[in-house]
């Protein structure tokens, strides 16, 4: 049986600038340490579902744009070594995007600010396109570095066809979402900040996280995934059950910027293989443990040996 985990989004080049603190305004500051890697949260997510899937009977196809630039061949270069099916992604004039990643090396904290570039001319219409694509897809996943209307428009594809969707509402946007997108939503995926700011709550505890994600799942979407960090992933599945799933230790924390994409690609990785809820978020909270462990975003993803090893050490100690 052959599965498919389509997934609808960006692709940036991140430009990482790693300090012993953050800068103040108008202040130049000496930095550690630079590197240039691929990101984008769309790509990002892309990548760890595709190093994350057990064998060839799961593939994960990309759907974005790029420059033919050195930053879209870094693109390409980086789909083609992780196995991601980019034969979708289209060529445009608009250059290849950005983004400025600070990373306080103390506290492994970042600040990042994203210029989408090409990635941001993907039109409803040529999503339309990809139409056979998705519908024929077991899963699909995206996020809100894209137009809305582009967002929207993939959702209602894979609704219509019967298709899982999986929203990440990442970067937290900074006007409320339109009802529709979270009504085309089976698995709404934000983080606290993204919670916060779409429910007007604050999420500073468990049961504040709880009152967020009953909040959301009352604008319309059936699952809520609520991640909050070390403390794991908060589910709340659509007949109101709660269950807090607890994240990995794999090591020290080296960087956090990834982390919320390698959960939402191996999370969507395990739905289509079929896993149930709660161990498909018990599998995104395994990649997302290994990835803080890592520099960078795309490169940190971990393959499915390093996943299923670490699932069965903590197993073991149970």
């Amino acid at each position: 049986m052959s599965r498919k985990v389509f997934v609808m989004g960006s692709f940036v080049a991140d430009l990482a600038f790693r300090m012993s603190r953050l800068p103040a305004w108008g202040e130049t500051l000496m930095g550690d340490t630079f590197a240039l890697g691929p990101g984008g949260k769309g790509s990002n997510q892309a990548v760890a579902a595709a190093r994350a899937v057990a064998d060839a009977s799961t593939t994960v196809q990309f759907l974005s744009k790029v420059a033919d630039d050195a930053f879209g061949r870094l693109a390409r270069d980086t789909w083609a070594a992780s196995g991601v099916d980019a034969s979708l992604v289209g060529t445009c004039d608009t250059a290849t995007g950005a983004a400025a990643i600070l990373v306080d090396s103390a506290r492994g904290e970042n600040a990042i600010v994203v210029v989408p570039g090409a990635c941001f001319t993907l039109t409803p219409a040529e999503v339309d396109e990809a139409a056979a694509d998705i519908t024929a897809s077991t899963v699909f996943l995206t996020q809100l570095e894209l137009a809305l209307d582009t967002v929207q428009r993939g959702l209602e594809l894979a609704r219509a066809a019967g298709v899982p969707t999986i929203l990440n509402p990442a970067p937290a946007p900074a006007h409320p979402l339109p009802d529709a997108l979270l009504a085309l939503s089976d698995y709404f995926i934000p983080n606290e900040t993204e919670a916060a700011l779409l429910t007007g709550l604050p999420v500073g505890n468990l049961e504040e996280a709880k009152a967020a994600a009953r909040k959301l799942q009352s604008l319309g979407s059936r699952n809520i995934i609520l991640t909050l960090g070390a403390q794991g992933a908060l589910v709340l599945t659509a007949d109101g059950t709660e269950t807090l799933v607890a994240s990995f230790n794999a090591g020290p924390v080296v960087e956090t910027t990834g982390a919320g994409d390698a959960f939402c690609g191996g999370f969507a990785t395990a739905l289509a293989e079929g896993q149930p809820l709660l161990e498909a978020v018990r599998f995104g909270c395994a990649t997302a443990g290994i990835s803080v462990t890592r520099h960078g975003t795309a490169p940190s993803m971990p393959w499915r040996n390093e996943i299923e090893t670490l699932l069965q050490s903590a197993s073991s100690k149970h």
